[in-house]
């Protein structure tokens, strides 16, 4: 029997996925019961080695059915689930909103009627600022999103704040970077370090829309694993945080990078730019600094061989 003393029970939604499966490895280390709730059939891989430790639950988020049962009892939620993607997310933007906006809510409200203790809520530095004005980006700066994505974002954000104000819901928000690390998606269409090493393992061309000059902030997943634990006992002063590198790399320093890790050809294709995608994108993350002792400490040289290593021991 363990000794350590259980601090809770936190639920991750979307826990087998990139950041959640992270976090569960991390909310078990420090002595929360962990439930989790993703979608029916998902690949378990990122948390087969911790399965036996937690419980599972499938369930459709969009099914407020499911999403009860997944809360009960529970006295924290992490929210990392999203149906959609910056880049294809303005195709569809009822979509967008039905699935994320409108099932947030019934999630909001199910968790007010459950007494939930706090919710933590995955965001987007990337996409809920817009194109900046200033740089690096704070907290503050004007909120312009360029896509339905970011749009989603920014409307959940201003529901928490109305829950909070009217019913009492306690929440922090994180605007997160362009992520990268082992367990990401190489297949997926969003994170450009696995999905470039993805293609560079496979011997295919990666494309980049523009001429490779467009800056983003890449932050390394264990760095702000931290981070996201200590937000559920931390006595917090502002409820919206950005996490990042406070560093930007452009799309061709990026594949520079890439080419001196992998040891391999790339062979890079220039498409033309993407209205959605905006010049640069570098976060202010003073705040989170200042109040979480948060420390990005991995350079991108190490975070992306890390990520590499892990790519060539997948099958």
């Amino acid at each position: 029997m363990s000794s350590k003393k259980n601090w809770g029970k936190s639920l991750i939604l979307g826990g087998c996925g990139f950041i959640g499966s992270y976090v569960a490895e991390a909310l078990l280390g420090a002595g929360y019961t962990v439930r989790i709730f993703d979608k029916i059939k998902v690949n378990t891989k990122n948390i087969d080695h911790i399965i036996n430790d937690l419980e599972m639950i499938e369930g459709d988020f969009n099914n407020e059915k499911d999403v009860a049962r997944a809360i009960k009892g529970i006295d924290y939620i992490f929210h990392f689930i999203g149906t959609t993607l910056p880049k294809t997310s303005t195709e569809n933007p009822i979509y967008d909103l039905e699935s994320n906006v409108i099932s947030t809510l019934k999630l909001l409200n199910l968790a007010v009627q459950e007494k939930i203790k706090k919710i933590i809520f995955s965001s987007s530095g990337g996409t809920v600022y817009g194109v900046p004005q200033t740089l690096p980006i704070v907290e503050e700066h004007p909120t312009n999103p360029t896509s339905a994505y970011g749009i989603s974002k920014l409307m959940i954000e201003k529901y928490l704040e109305l829950y909070h104000q009217t019913k009492g819901l306690d929440y922090v928000i994180f605007r997160i970077a362009n992520l990268y690390g082992e367990r990401q998606d190489p297949r997926s269409h969003q994170g450009a370090v696995a999905v470039f090493l993805g293609l560079v393992k496979e011997g295919k061309p990666i494309t980049i829309w523009g001429k490779g000059s467009i800056s983003r902030d890449y932050i390394y997943i264990k760095d702000i694993i931290p981070v996201l634990i200590n937000a559920l006992v931390i006595k917090i002063h502002e409820r919206i945080y950005n996490l990042g590198s406070g560093k930007g790399t452009t799309l061709n320093d990026l594949i520079a990078v890439i080419k001196e890790v992998t040891s391999r050809p790339v062979t890079v294709a220039y498409a033309e730019e993407r209205l959605i995608d905006v010049p640069i994108n570098v976060l202010d993350i003073s705040r989170a600094q200042k109040q979480f002792a948060f420390s990005p400490h991995t350079p991108l040289r190490e975070g992306v061989q890390k990520t590499w290593q892990w790519l060539l021991n997948q099958s």
